[in-house]
């Protein structure tokens, strides 16, 4: 999946045309009736992990604790996607929480969330427009109210970068929530998707990245180590191979697995 920092485009656009027929509530309340079918999609994959059982992602599957919580604000159409990388970070962090992002039915559960003063979200989202500049803050911020005692939350908007940016102006619920832009020079490793540039990185390594920043070193060295591990088993399964030797990322996992079995 792409993160809001992704300009790369994809089948579902960002805005309806003018003769488009609005969309109705039951419309968007409901899933979509028929899962995405993509190149590979007849693959025999894992039940659990998604990938090619050829090269299964179970067996370096390791969670990791962190004082940040991941809340996943997700397009419809990215559920079905086996390459997107939100999932990643919900299989390493237990307490990640995914919302299905729907325009006129928002997830009650969300709104409940959103509203609780144990936590203090921030949408993840470049600052490059006039209108929410007073809303855009930096990462001290996170710090600030990790130390007055709340846990900082970040929303990422889960989707290509046009499904981002719609999620982002047609949610009224976020609209007072503070702007966190991710500030990095990391270069995306992800290999699943053709971006616009290096720059622009996927969900999984924007909430590397975030995790990182924010103090959870731990935790974001695990989920990117899963991350690179999903990456290269997916791309390996691309050309019908097999990863033979672990890798350093598959090595560390593996022990990390053992230590918690022991």
């Amino acid at each position: 999946m792409r993160d809001p920092h992704d300009s790369a485009s994809s089948a579902a656009d960002d805005s309806a045309s003018p003769t488009t027929a609005p969309e109705t509530s039951a419309e968007q309340a409901s899933p979509p009736r028929r899962e995405f079918k993509a190149r590979g999609s007849f693959v025999r994959r894992c039940d659990e992990c998604n990938l090619p059982a050829l090269n299964c992602l179970c067996p370096y599957r390791v969670t990791a604790d962190s004082r940040s919580r991941v809340w996943l604000l997700t397009h419809p159409l990215e559920h079905y996607k086996p390459t997107n990388t939100g999932r990643l970070i919900r299989d390493v962090l237990p307490t990640t929480e995914v919302f299905t992002w729907y325009r006129t039915a928002p997830d009650p559960r969300l709104l409940a969330l959103l509203a609780d003063e144990r936590y203090a979200p921030f949408v993840v989202f470049p600052d490059d427009q006039d209108d929410y500049a007073h809303r855009v803050v930096s990462m001290e911020r996170v710090v600030a109210r990790q130390c007055e005692g709340r846990i900082p939350v970040f929303v990422i908007l889960d989707g290509t970068w046009r499904q981002a940016r719609r999620i982002f102006r047609r949610s009224p619920y976020l609209a007072e929530l503070p702007v966190l832009p991710l500030s990095t020079e990391r270069l995306s490793r992800y290999r699943l998707r053709k971006a616009a540039s290096a720059a622009h990185l996927c969900t999984a390594e924007v909430a590397v990245e975030l995790l990182r920043q924010a103090g959870d070193e731990a935790a974001a060295g695990r989920l990117d180590d899963y991350f690179d591990v999903f990456n290269d088993n997916y791309a390996a399964s691309r050309r019908h191979g097999k990863i033979e030797a672990p890798t350093p990322a598959m090595q560390r996992l593996l022990a990390a697995r053992a230590d918690t079995q022991a």
